[in-house]
């Protein structure tokens, strides 16, 4: 079974993925839990739901969460298409699917997923790693606790810089 990174009580840890990616020309459906592109949702999603099936939203860069906020409630994971480094709307969207819409499933990050990335990542929301570098959860640990301030409120709510100053005078 695939493994993926996932953030935990604990910690960031390996986890066993149980679901199933279904591309939008396959035919065939597996039995059991899946993620779908946003299209195919749009399509196959409340009959996947009525199933009883887990499913999960596979959401390219280009394309907006806004289209799921009636339907987030009933999703267990957005998948947040990372298609190279440079590009930051992934991290919109998490944004959002936190702050705006109150989403409390999984958000994870896949494609070109650097551990470089994972403390902004985890700070906008992102809570699941398909690394792209073969990465260990003890690689994005270290990453993630890299930086010991930070200097603007987000999703994680870690206290920003300034406030920590403000306090001490």
């Amino acid at each position: 079974m695939p493994t993926y990174i996932k953030q935990t009580q604990a910690g960031l840890a390996l986890v066993e993925d149980p679901f199933t990616v279904v591309e939008d020309d396959d035919q065939y459906l597996p039995p059991g839990d899946v993620i779908i592109s946003l299209t195919r949702f749009q399509s196959d999603g409340d009959r996947l739901l009525s199933e009883g099936r887990a499913v999960g939203v596979r959401v390219q860069s280009d394309e907006t969460v806004e289209s799921l906020a009636y339907d987030l409630p009933r999703l267990s994971v957005v998948a947040l298409v990372f298609p190279k480094f440079r590009d930051g709307r992934p991290y919109s969207n998490a944004r959002l699917l936190r702050e705006r819409y109150n989403f409390e499933g999984e958000v994870r990050a896949v494609g070109d997923v650097l551990r470089e990335q994972a403390q902004f990542m985890l700070r906008c929301g992102i809570d699941a790693f398909e690394p792209a570098d073969g990465s260990t959860p003890e690689a994005w640990a270290h990453a993630a606790g890299r930086f010991r301030h930070v200097y603007q409120r987000a999703a994680d709510d870690r206290v920003p810089a300034f406030e920590l100053r403000a306090e001490k005078q």
